[in-house]
């Protein structure tokens, strides 16, 4: 579950930079407006997302504190990286 949650978590971190650095400055600068579907496709992406760290959360016994650094980890643009050598490091642990 938690390999699931680490390749949603970056799918997700990318679909946001997606949509704020490329989606939005390519509609206000050049007319180009594909927002929307960048936009839905990356909130149901959060969605899922949000919905995926709770079971994970439990299941990988993690503090509150660090449930709700993931959860800021999925509205701040590149945190989805960091993240992702966190859960990284967890998966390898895990087995060993």
């Amino acid at each position: 579950m938690l390999k699931t949650f680490r390749i949603l978590s970056l799918i997700e971190g990318i679909s946001l930079i997606t949509l704020l650095f490329i989606a939005m400055p390519a509609k206000y600068q050049f007319g180009y407006d594909f927002v929307w579907q960048v936009g839905m496709t990356h909130g149901v992406l959060w969605l899922a997302y949000i919905t995926l760290s709770l079971p994970v959360s439990h299941k990988q016994t993690w503090s509150v504190v660090f449930w709700m650094m993931v959860l800021l980890a999925s509205i701040v643009p590149f945190a989805c990286f960091f993240l992702d050598s966190k859960l990284k490091r967890e998966l390898q642990t895990a087995k060993a």
